[in-house]
Order: structure tokens, then sequence, then C-alpha cells
């Protein structure tokens, strides 16, 4: 099975509402073209930062349809489920190959905290149901409370062919050398979850990240992983040092808010956070505006 689009700089693509927490396609399909034209090398629907635990399986449709007709083969989409129940995983993995994603990423189940057995028979029971498309592991542990163990990926990699890949957002960096280092055998492919550590991850093998930054900057994160694949190391690694402070102070916020907060910023226009969240308060927003303004991004 066919992996190597697997790579790059891949967003968890902000979905812009209106007042009424409706979609707002005008702005979204606005949102793709500037991630696109930014350099990024593929887009996620319904990541962490996508919000995909606001929506319904409706609304989901919608939003994915508009974000493949407006992809419109550009870059591959990926599609993110994180619902408890397997049962349900399928049912959406089933809409997002309707609509033609290319690969199916799959947290966790939330709130559980499910055995090893168990967790491998809810990633196995997807894999099989979705034979011949890809499917990528995301491991949260900071969102779901438990990470996904070592061996459950070692055995799911090497007995499903469409397991292709993970997502690795522990934010440890050996774990991450690890799934790369006891799956490489067959070419299982790692990106790192976390923006601050794309350039760490790179140099352990990483073939990429998925990074929320890349809503606003997709420029300069794009950079990190571009200068690095073109041996410039020191100039990869100077784009993470520019890059990190401004994600660290997007940590003063309630999640997932800063990633639409630095993007209306900054000028695009993504619209508010679904309820119960809320826009940062004024001072943190001044804290964000003037990160932005000590790199140059703001004046």
């Amino acid at each position: 099975m066919d992996k190597s689009f697997f790579s790059g700089i891949v967003p968890p693509i902000a979905v812009p509402i209106d007042s009424e927490e409706r979609l707002d396609e005008a702005r979204l399909r606005k949102h793709i073209d500037f991630m696109i034209d930014g350099g990024v090398s593929g887009i996620l629907a319904f990541g962490s930062n996508g919000e995909f635990y606001m929506q319904d399986e409706d609304e989901q449709e919608e939003i994915l349809s508009v974000i493949m007709d407006q992809v419109n083969g550009r870059v591959p989409v990926y599609m993110g489920i994180g619902e408890i129940r397997t049962k349900k995983c399928i049912k959406l993995a089933h809409m997002g190959m309707k609509h033609g994603v290319k690969a199916i990423s799959i947290l966790q189940p939330m709130f559980l905290k499910p055995s090893a057995d168990e967790l491998y028979t809810h990633f196995a029971t997807i894999a099989d149901s979705i034979e011949g498309t890809p499917m990528i592991l995301y491991n949260n542990p900071g969102r779901t409370g438990y990470g996904i163990p070592q061996d459950v990926v070692e055995r799911l990699v090497h007995e499903k062919e469409n397991v292709i890949g993970m997502k690795d957002s522990s934010g440890d960096i050996t774990q991450t050398e690890e799934f790369i280092r006891r799956n490489r055998d067959v070419g299982f492919r790692v990106m790192c979850g976390k923006d601050t550590l794309i350039f760490a991850g790179l140099s352990v093998g990483a073939i990429g990240a998925v990074c929320c930054t890349a809503n606003f900057l997709p420029e300069l994160v794009c950079s990190i992983y571009d200068k690095f694949m073109a041996g410039d190391l020191k100039g990869a690694l100077e784009a993470q040092f520019i890059l990190n402070p401004i994600r660290l102070q997007m940590d003063k916020s309630s999640f997932p808010v800063a990633t639409k907060d630095l993007a209306n910023i900054l000028g695009h226009e993504v619209g508010r956070p679904y309820l119960p969240s809320k826009p940062s308060p004024e001072g943190q927003q001044e804290a964000l505006r003037d990160v932005l303004r000590k790199y140059g991004y703001l004046k």
C-alpha cells in the first residue's frame, strides 16, 4: 500500500462558524486556500483544533464536502475520527471514504480506560472495516488520559497492512522515536503532533508534523520541514526557535481557542469557537499579539 503521500506539514483545519454556530462556507474555502498557498502538504479534517467533538454527523458531512470540493485534489485530505464507540467510528470512516478522503485517522477512545486487548480490538476492527483505505493512528494521551502502548501499535502495524502511520502527540520524543524504531521494518510513518518538536521529530526519523500553528503561520511552519529536508539544519532549527514562543503562549488560553484567536488576529477571520469555549480574554489576546509583534508577524 502506498504510504509516500503521508509526509510534510498537515494542519488540523480550524472550522469557521458564524454567530449561530453554522458553517461559514466562504471563510472555510478561503482558509483552505490560504494554507495550501502557504505550502502545507495536506489537510486534516476534524483534528483536535477542528473541534470535532462539537459537531454532529450531519455537520461533519457538510464540512467535509466543502473541504473536498475546495481542496480539489491539490493535497491529500485526512479525516480525523475521535468517537468512543467502535461502530460509530466505522460509520464515520465510511462517510469519509464516500467523499474520497485519502486516509482515516483514529484517536484512542476518550473517557474510557481500555485494556491493551480492548484497544487493539478497537483499532483492528476499524482497520478491517476500511480495508484498502490507509489508516493512521492518533496518539494523544494529553486529551484521552492514556497513551497507545508501543506493543499495541507494533501488533497493529505488523498485522494490518492499511495501518500505515501515526500522529504522536505524546510530547515525549522517546515515545516518538520508539514508534519509529520498532516499526521501521515495514515502513511505518510517524508524524510529530507537537508544534514545538517538529525539528526534534524529524531528527529521529519522523516524516512530518500535524501542526495547529499552520492554520495561521503556514509558511513559517513549513519552512522548518522544507529547510530540514533540504539539509539546512541550522535554518530549520532557527525557524523552530521562532515558532516555539508563539506556540507556547497559546497554552495560556483554554484549549483549543488560541488557534482561532491567532488566525483572527492575523486577519484570517475563522470566527469564534463553539460554546462553551470562548475567545481568550483581552489580556491573553494582547499577549498573543505581543509575541507575534516580537517576531515580525504583526505591526
